[in-house]
């Protein structure tokens, strides 16, 4: 099938009408600003990219320790084609446009990396804790504003788990939780206090959790002369034991005094690429 002449992004979404809801929505919404917009993709399109996505077993990296279990990959290249037209329409002057009006957030570009876009796919017993995410980009000039995470799940049943939740500052409780359903996407802002994650699945034997994310920054040298560099920073459940909480807490808290010094003495980029070396190794 020749995917270059299906139209990629839902039209709907750029109407005049439909927009303003969605940045309605955006501006309203709570624990801290996003939008859920169902139909974002072509439908063919959308199932295109379900079909083709990349087996489990091909991933590079698979993060596999106490706060998560889920694959990653970025290499698009080895990709069906599809998945880097779908990244070149994020990169896209319109799509950018769209996002800035929707955000408000002016000056957003997307990286040609993986902390620009990738993959993210697990299996049963798949779980992410909640988490924010790093807030500057190791090596760039960029600091991280928006996610974009489009989801690829066909039949995605309410028993499987795996709903995006949001949670409070406080990460008391869970204000809100979305099924990640095929072509739905999720836009959020992404700061300190954008507390998120999903909790273990329960699926059959060859279902998996799919989704592709888009990561969006502003130049750090101009928004983020306030904000002290930090990687992500997981926190447990209130639901889970102490002794989880307090091995998270003392991970986390080491993890980014070492990553913060590392940042400060040029040294991040080189342990980054020396930790997927590692991991890749071992498989």
């Amino acid at each position: 099938m020749n995917t270059t002449t299906l139209t990629i992004i839902n039209p709907r979404i750029f109407e005049p009408a439909t927009f303003a809801q969605l940045k309605q929505a955006y501006l309203t919404a709570q624990p801290y600003k996003h939008v859920v917009i169902d139909n974002f993709l072509n439908a063919e399109f959308a199932d295109i990219l379900c079909d083709r996505f990349p087996p489990l077993s091909q991933m590079k990296t698979h993060y596999k320790g106490l706060n998560e279990n889920k694959a990653e990959d970025a290499n698009f290249q080895a990709y069906d084609e599809t998945f880097r037209q779908l990244k070149a329409e994020y990169q896209s002057s319109k799509f950018i446009q769209f996002l800035e009006n929707l955000t408000d957030i002016k000056g957003l570009s997307m990286p040609d990396d993986a902390l620009g876009c990738g993959t993210h796919q697990g299996e049963n017993g798949s779980y992410l804790d909640i988490h924010i995410d790093f807030n500057i980009h190791p090596s760039q000039d960029l600091h991280r504003r928006l996610n974009v995470l489009l989801f690829l799940n066909r039949d995605w049943k309410e028993e499987y788990g795996g709903k995006l939740e949001m949670w409070d500052a406080q990460v008391s409780r869970c204000v809100t939780a979305h099924l990640p359903l095929l072509n739905r996407l999720v836009i959020f802002e992404t700061n300190e206090i954008s507390y998120h994650g999903y909790s273990k699945i329960s699926v059959p034997e060859g279902v998996t959790r799919k989704s592709i994310y888009a990561y969006f920054y502003t130049k750090a040298s101009e928004t983020a002369t306030h904000l002290t560099y930090h990687d992500t920073i997981f926190r447990a459940r209130p639901t889970e034991s102490t002794a989880k909480k307090i091995k998270t807490m003392l991970k986390e808290g080491l993890k980014n005094v070492i990553k913060r010094q590392m940042k400060n003495i040029g040294l991040i980029q080189l342990y980054y690429d020396t930790l997927f070396k590692l991991k890749n190794r071992k498989r």
